[in-house]
């Protein structure tokens, strides 16, 4: 099917409905998005979810985008303002909802980690994700040890602190992010 041509109110819909997939994935995970529960957060008909997408895998790709987008923008604005590194990498490791939500929230951005691997239709744009991710990681290390980070540290930042938030959540630690904040200091103080 060939996809609508795009109305200025087309446009607010389509922008409705990622909004809303973006929402309830960061709320619920990938089982929160149907046709039904997007139309209605969106407050548009429940047919638009399917006239402006032509699956729900493409609706769950295009809230996933979204949501990555607008947590990789808080983080740089964090670094425009110049809060504290270390925070700001933990907000992208760990995502900028785990500082006020805590638990709740790493929990579900691990779910949603996890849960993209059982959807192929995600790896290209995870993959994309990863290289504005990785760099403003990069930037973020930098300025907790005041060096740019060797090849491969930013993933090995990356390793540790999902192992110890892993282990973490396994054996139902109540801070997770606070477990990781530890880490990381640990292992910036060791370079």
């Amino acid at each position: 099917m060939a996809a609508p041509k795009q109305t200025e109110k087309g446009e607010r819909r389509r922008a409705l409905l990622v909004a809303a997939a973006a929402e309830l994935l960061a709320e619920g995970g990938f089982e929160a998005i149907r046709h039904r529960a997007v139309a209605e957060r969106a407050g548009v008909p429940l047919a638009a979810t399917t006239y402006y997408f032509s699956s729900l895998d493409e609706l769950v790709g295009a809230g996933l985008d979204r949501l990555a987008r607008e947590e990789l923008a808080d983080a740089r604005a964090c670094l425009d303002v110049r809060d504290d590194p270390h925070e700001i990498v933990l907000d992208l490791l760990l995502g900028p909802r785990s500082r006020a939500e805590g638990l709740d929230a790493v929990l579900r951005r691990f779910e949603r980690l996890i849960g993209s691997g059982r959807r192929p239709f995600l790896a290209g744009l995870l993959r994309d994700q990863r290289v504005e991710f990785d760099a403003l990681l990069d930037e973020a290390l930098t300025r907790v040890t005041g060096r740019r980070p060797a090849p491969g540290e930013v993933r090995r930042v990356t390793a540790l602190v999902d192992g110890v938030v892993l282990t973490a959540l396994i054996e139902a630690e109540p801070d997770p992010r606070g477990i990781a904040r530890a880490a990381l200091r640990e292992a910036v103080a060791a370079v």
